[in-house]
This record gives C-alpha cells, sequence and structure tokens, in this order.
C-alpha cells in the first residue's frame, strides 16, 4: 500500500507542474480566416492589355482584374496610367472602379 501512494505521490508532483504550466501559458493567436472578400486596395501601373468584352484589365506588372458589369471605359488604352481600386474574392482581384491617371 505504501508504495502505490508513494508512486501516485510522485507521479501528481511530476504532473502538476506541467498541468499548471499549460494553465497559465499564453493561447496563441487565432488564425486569420481564408479571405474571401477582403478590404478595398488600390494599385496604380500601367495597361498592358484590356478587354472590354471579358471585363478584364492586365496592368504591367502581372495582376488582372475582372471589371464589374456595369463598367464603364473612360478611355483606357495600352499604355495608359491607371489606378485601379479593387478587392480580393478568393484568387479573383475584382476591380471597383478605374480612374485614368
Amino acid at each position: 500500500m505504501r508504495k502505490l501512494v508513494a508512486s501516485a505521490l510522485v507521479t501528481l508532483l511530476v504532473a502538476a507542474p506541467v498541468g499548471a504550466f499549460a494553465a497559465s501559458a499564453t493561447p496563441a493567436p487565432a488564425a486569420k480566416p481564408a479571405a474571401t472578400a477582403s478590404a478595398q486596395m488600390t494599385d496604380s501601373g500601367v495597361v498592358k492589355a484590356f478587354d472590354a468584352k471579358a471585363l478584364t484589365l492586365t496592368l504591367a506588372d502581372g495582376k488582372s482584374y475582372t471589371l464589374p458589369a456595369t463598367f464603364k471605359d473612360p478611355g483606357i488604352k495600352v499604355g495608359a496610367k491607371v489606378t485601379v481600386h479593387w478587392q480580393q474574392n478568393g484568387a479573383k482581384l475584382d476591380a471597383t472602379s478605374v480612374t485614368l491617371g
């Protein structure tokens, strides 16, 4: 009986600090959920390609934006400098507005 009590006491003494440490440890910050829609962003650059029918705009840096169905072309031409306001929607970059200059 004495051996049982002694081994239980030793186990308790070894396990107690581990449990106390785990309870007092600072929890890790929660991971960000995968973004389906994000805050509005702005990029400026030179137009590499523009397709008014497909509603796509590609800048010289390689980023390609999908334009809204209600998009009104302000006179975008290849080589023009533009500012694109956009939001990320999954893997797509959805332009909310495009301005020349």
